[in-house]
């Protein structure tokens, strides 16, 4: 029934994962539908997480991590398609800022995903095939009601912190809201409280990018064994820009030529940028779904707190117990500092306890992605005030 998947462009991993991930797999039934911002309802639903370190005694050093737009539940283990390190293994670890000797780390694929939770890519009980588009649209509320599912199925009732930069970020911002009397403390990073028409603009030229590929086949490419390869490259292409900053891409390519003495007067890449950006288009496609693409960008459109609460930021904080840690970074244009400020304003109207880092660094968006040291000491930090205030 799912044979296909292993018959694209040599992919096949990556789309074995959609349905059978090489992680820990939490599935619920009928009788436990996923209620959707639309009105719709996903059942049966499956998760695909991981976790680190032990849980204690009393389960209250549970620390959820939320991964960005092309992220996964592979934070800090090798991921099974690329073989390449966990996205976060500079942070989460064995005596690391998120340390695994003293904490216990679960962070689960996103429901729309393409690594093991229900997404597009997933097979659909109901038809043998690929959900595709048939999938309902997916908000970054519902990927956090899924995750409460996910945390109470591992009988967590309160969780010391949820992390994560950038979509993660807008999930942690969810949770502190929809769930704050179960987050101890909540640690927003390089993100905001809603996006941006700019951002929004951005994500829909990658749509378009996708959706114009022939092989997209109105979603339904993966039953049809075939894929909008040229066209998620150049979505990924388009994003990348956004995650770097003018400062570092010049400090990184400038105009550097890339293996050549003199421009070719033709339309290979002549620029190291080129490369570069070519090189991140392909490897992308080996690793991501086109439809997962579509529907994780627009969940992140959506995204707006102060819309359910009266177009007002702080009334959605109002009498939070929640400890936040906001950080952000100068050179960081997708989610700029002003972004940050605004929920640190927001929360301090509503009374909440919150501390504000803003990092400086020419490394643009992705800055929380890289060996950052200020951040570091900055997460360390953080967890461990908020450690000696838990267990005093």
């Amino acid at each position: 029934m799912a044979s296909y998947r292993h018959t694209i462009d040599g992919a096949g991993q990556a789309r074995s994962e959609a349905d059978t991930p090489s992680s820990r797999v939490m599935r619920f039934g009928l009788d436990q539908p996923l209620r959707l911002d639309s009105g719709q309802l996903i059942a049966p639903l499956q998760i695909g997480y991981q976790t680190y370190g032990m849980l204690n005694a009393d389960r209250s050093n549970a620390i959820l991590v939320c991964h960005a737009l092309t992220g996964d539940q592979h934070v800090a283990s090798d991921n099974p398609v690329t073989g390449k390190p966990g996205w976060w293994e500079t942070v989460v670890g064995p005596g690391k800022p998120i340390d695994t000797n003293r904490f216990f780390v679960i962070c689960s694929n996103v429901v729309g995903g393409c690594m093991g939770s229900t997404g597009p890519a997933s097979t659909n009980p109901e038809t043998g095939e690929p959900y595709g588009l048939a999938l309902p649209l997916i908000t970054i509320p519902d990927m956090v009601r899924a995750q409460a599912m996910l945390v109470d199925a591992l009988g967590i009732d309160q969780l010391f912190c949820v992390a994560g930069g950038s979509m993660g970020g807008m999930q942690v911002l969810q949770w502190a809201v929809a769930y704050p009397e179960r987050v101890f403390t909540a640690l927003p990073i390089a993100t905001g409280p809603r996006h941006s028409s700019q951002n929004i603009a951005f994500h829909e030229v990658g749509r378009q990018a996708i959706m114009a590929d022939p092989d997209w086949l109105a979603g339904r490419y993966l039953a049809e064994g075939t894929s909008p390869r040229k066209g998620l490259a150049v979505a990924r292409m388009a994003a990348h820009i956004t995650y770097m900053s003018d400062e570092g891409l010049h400090r990184k390519f400038g105009r550097n030529l890339q293996d050549r003495d003199r421009v070719a007067f033709g339309f290979d890449a002549d620029f190291q940028i080129e490369s570069y950006l070519r090189h991140q288009g392909l490897t992308f496609v080996e690793r991501f779904d086109a439809n997962s693409y579509l529907y994780v960008t627009r969940a992140m459109d959506y995204f707006d707190i102060a819309a359910d609460y009266g177009g007002r930021l702080a009334n959605a904080f109002m009498g939070s117990k929640t400890r936040f840690c906001i950080v952000s970074f100068t050179s960081d244009w997708l989610f700029p500092t002003v972004e940050s400020k605004t929920v640190v304003r927001a929360l301090n109207a509503s009374g909440a306890s919150v501390s504000f880092v803003e990092i400086e660094t020419d490394r643009g968006h992705d800055a929380f992605l890289l060996d950052e040291p200020v951040l570091f000491a900055s997460i360390r930090g953080f967890l461990s005030s908020a450690a000696a205030a838990r267990w005093k």
